[in-house]
């Protein structure tokens, strides 16, 4: 599961044409990539995110497969658009939250007005930081990390009742050998735990 491209894009408007579309910030992580093929392979991401941010409409997102490749579209306003892209393991629920993360801060650094101006990439440094922290999404994302947390405590717990079962069982015996308890005791053991059998939920 990896993140392999981020970026914020300013589609074209598909009707006019205008302004152009531009990547107003990107950043990629192609390490699985051999070093020869690393610039193609950046090149492939660029396109396959403009692409997709071009036929994106406005207030929506969506997600476009291409081989092995997930493209996970955020498209805030007619300006601007966050394409995350990823393969087909990652989860689609972690990249979208990235994307729309990434499209508020970008909202919040840059106004609609700057971003229609742009003639070039714009500085938003954030960008390779999220590409980092987001290559687990089991940290990255809360919802996955307190599920996993969850289940390990489920697992832990389960393992415990397991545990204390066996230790029941083991605990009978025990009395059942025991030199050091006398038969009135013994017999009151059995009588309580047949008695508090009542309550036992299975």
């Amino acid at each position: 599961m990896k993140v392999l491209h981020l970026a914020v894009i300013r589609p074209q408007d598909r009707e006019t044409a205008q302004p152009p579309t531009l990547i107003l910030a990107s950043a990629s992580k192609l390490d699985s990539f051999s070093i020869f093929s690393r610039g193609s392979a950046e090149e492939m991401m660029r396109f396959f995110a403009t692409t997709v941010a071009e036929r994106t409409a406005v207030g929506q997102r969506q997600v476009v497969t291409e081989n092995e490749y997930v493209a996970h579209v955020v498209r805030r306003h007619v300006q601007l658009a966050v394409v995350v892209i990823t393969d087909k393991e990652y989860p689609e629920m972690v990249a979208m939250e990235l994307a729309t993360k990434v499209a508020r801060e970008f909202e919040d650094q840059y106004s609609e007005a700057q971003i229609e101006r742009a003639t070039a990439g714009v500085a938003f440094d954030t960008l390779g930081e999220y590409l980092n922290s987001y290559q687990d999404p089991q940290q990255a994302n809360t919802i996955l990390r307190v599920q996993r947390e969850l289940e390990d405590t489920k697992a832990v717990l389960h393992k415990t009742m397991e545990g204390l079962l066996d230790r029941n069982e083991r605990l009978e015996s025990l009395v059942d050998k025991s030199t050091h308890l006398s038969t009135q005791s013994k017999a009151f053991l059995k009588t309580a735990k047949k008695t508090n059998s009542c309550c036992i939920v299975m």
